[in-house]
């Protein structure tokens, strides 16, 4: 017999479902995201630290969960929700399945919801705050939820802090430096980590990059103190306007290195820049969304996952480079004047497809051009930091 649960929204819509994974009782901000693979990649996004993720796609675990495809440490979003999960793997990289690997980890998941539902309803009201919770937590597998405790967990949403106004990066950021291990190169590039993911740091030390990563409260004198050759700026959760000490150091080294940004680390470089962000009302999350390259005229097909986008006109030092087809949003942009550029979405596209990955390319092209390292020269008909 399958266990219950139930996922309770901050204005008392409640979905009753079953239990999957770890059991217990979880609250955060309830999104969703429309790729049809990757569960394990989303589950260790730092990016989704404080929210519960809902997959449009109904069926989930199929080929298992291995070492190979973790992008950090540890999962860290709040619960998981499909529509059917299943219990066995049919892949021959599984090294265990989906349910093992969320009860050993952690995550609290629920199946068995109509998802279509609940995602038509975060599309047409915005996310909003909800809290899953398995029969087992108040007492057995079969207790039956009553209106008292709905009730109850109605108001530990409504109650739980908002995502909006915090800053959450401290809570998945390195504590201390490291080097990403590989063969030390001629490059040499600080990455500050707000939440990377590894997939981002195994491209770059591909391509020929030492990596030095260090907390997102390191200082400016600290980070030229390391004499990098490039500056790269990570993805993270939370609001981007809150970490204003980032603001503070990614304006004063403007202009002193070739910087890269992707998602939270574009958003940074804006508000750095004196531009601002604003909330989406459901955000961007899968591995199948249109973005306009302007300079080319290219359509690229992206991996993303972000709840807060740049507001183009108040920008007055960078150029748009990208647009998301789906609502005209700022997908990319790069400094007129300097050899800085950042886009929204994930060109490492883990899950999702490589369309973009040359800009991991034209980052090292950056970086060989400001520092006179031997490479392949960039192109000299170009905006700021992006020609293409």
């Amino acid at each position: 017999m399958k266990e219950r649960a139930v996922l309770v929204l901050e204005d008392g819509t409640t979905y009753h479902g079953y239990a999957f994974g770890h059991r217990g009782k979880n609250v955060g901000e309830v999104v969703f995201n429309t790729a049809q693979t990757g569960y394990q990649e989303i589950l260790t996004d730092p990016s989704y630290n404080g929210q519960i993720v809902v997959m449009t796609y109904p069926h989930q675990g199929n080929y298992g969960v291995n070492v190979f495809d973790m992008e950090s440490n540890r999962p860290w979003v709040r619960g998981f929700v499909a529509r059917e999960f299943s219990k066995y793997t049919a892949s021959p990289r599984a090294q265990q399945s989906l349910e093992e690997f969320m009860r050993e980890t952690g995550v609290i998941g629920l199946e068995g919801i109509d998802t279509r539902a609940l995602v038509r309803k975060i599309r047409e009201g915005g996310v909003m705050k909800g809290v899953i919770a398995h029969a087992s937590h108040f007492g057995s597998p079969d207790y039956r939820f009553t209106l008292e405790d709905l009730a109850a967990l109605r108001e530990e949403a409504r109650k739980w802090t908002d995502i909006d106004g915090r800053d959450m990066t401290p809570e998945v950021s390195t504590p201390l430096p490291y080097q990403f291990p590989t063969f030390k190169g001629q490059r040499r590039v600080v990455v500050m980590d707000f939440g990377i993911k590894h997939a981002q740091m195994r491209y770059m030390a591909e391509l020929g990059f030492e990596l030095i990563v260090v907390p997102g409260k390191t200082s400016p004198a600290q980070i030229m103190a390391l004499e990098p050759h490039g500056l790269f700026v990570s993805n993270g959760p939370g609001d981007p306007s809150m970490p204003r000490y980032a603001h503070e150091t990614l304006w004063k080294l403007m202009g002193l290195l070739p910087t890269f940004g992707i998602c939270l680390g574009h958003q940074l470089l804006g508000l750095a820049a004196g531009g601002r962000t604003f909330k989406l009302k459901f955000g961007h999350r899968g591995a199948n969304h249109p973005v306009k390259n302007l300079l080319t005229g290219k359509i690229e097909i992206t991996s993303q996952n972000h709840g807060y986008a740049v507001d183009p006109d108040s920008l007055k030092d960078f150029k748009p480079t990208h647009i998301n087809l789906n609502d005209g949003t700022l997908e990319g942009m790069a400094h007129l004047r300097y050899p800085v550029f950042s886009v929204q979405y994930h060109p490492e596209a883990c899950p999702g497809p490589h369309d973009s990955i040359y800009l991991f390319h034209r980052f090292l092209e950056e970086v060989d051009a400001f520092n006179g390292l031997t490479g392949t020269p960039v192109e000299k008909q170009r905006v700021g930091g992006l020609g293409i």
